[in-house]
């Protein structure tokens, strides 16, 4: 458990994200023209990239500056790091309120676009890539910290579904940022979508990638920053508030049923019989 003491005596950590972002800014925003559209590239993602880079865990040359303890001091920073852009989402909501009380359904339904993960990735997990009991907790949702309660209640995070539900975390902390950046500009610069259904697409329950997409989709229409702000701020406590709701009582459900019909023999039984809080 990283301790305050460890936080505060971790300045090789600030110097290090001081430089980050020094370079990323002066580095600004790149664009690749692929034709149809256009790749944009944001300073977050310079800094994320170069963050790997430097990680003693990855690049083991930097050990001597960057320890393990500045590392695991930088875990516990992630949440503060974030509160900014909460915060201004936040603010950009009041102004904006009577076109997201316009948007009504489209903005409550898009919800369900999360199933998505259900759909495609479930599939994918169980038939390509053979796994097990894994799958459940992979599949169900876009893994963040309210499908981690969930599954460490049902199942705990020592079983296969917790392995599961991690992995996917892990992966989406560290290339979801960047996906949902390029993503995002490329499919706006297409034109085939309304900017504030692709807004609405960003909120899809974390603040990293909350933040990447909207940001990336700001810069490739500034003159609707405001409004894109405001539909990927409110997207993104809706799934908060109702996603939670849907992975519990939908989406779960569904997975187990199809794990069930078309997963593996060998690791059908559930981990329903493993105790709920074995890690706890």
């Amino acid at each position: 458990m990283t301790s305050v003491r460890d936080v505060g005596a971790a300045w090789r950590l600030y110097v290090a994200a001081a430089v980050l972002v020094l370079v990323a800014q002066l580095i600004g925003i790149q664009q690749l023209d692929l034709g149809v559209g256009v790749i944009m590239f944001l300073p977050l993602l310079y800094a994320f990239v170069l963050g790997l880079v430097l990680n003693p865990s990855i690049v083991g040359r930097f050990q001597p500056f960057l320890k393990s303890r500045e590392v695991a001091a930088a875990s516990p920073l992630i949440v503060v790091a974030i509160m900014p852009f909460i915060a201004k989402f936040g603010t950009t909501i009041g102004p904006d309120i009577e076109q997201i009380i316009a948007a009504g359904p489209a903005l409550l339904l898009q919800e369900l676009g999360n199933l998505g993960t259900v759909i495609l990735a479930f599939p994918l997990a169980v038939w390509l890539l053979k796994l097990g009991r894994e799958s459940v907790g992979a599949t169900f949702s876009v893994a963040r910290e309210p499908s981690i309660a969930i599954v460490a209640e049902r199942y705990g995070l020592k079983s296969p579904e917790g392995t599961g539900v991690l992995a996917v975390y892990v992966v989406g902390t560290l290339f979801g940022t960047i996906l949902y950046s390029v993503m995002a500009s490329f499919i706006a610069s297409t034109g085939v979508f309304d900017i504030r259904a692709l807004a609405m697409a960003c909120g899809v329950g974390s603040g990293s990638m909350m933040a990447a997409c909207s940001g990336s989709l700001a810069a490739a229409v500034p003159e609707m920053e405001s409004t894109i702000l405001a539909f990927a701020g409110s997207s993104n406590l809706l799934t908060y508030a109702t996603g939670m709701y849907l992975s519990l009582f939908v989406a779960l459900p569904a997975v187990e049923w199809m794990y069930r019909r078309w997963g593996r023999p060998e690791a059908t039984p559930a981990s329903a019989g493993a105790s709920t809080g074995g890690d706890r």
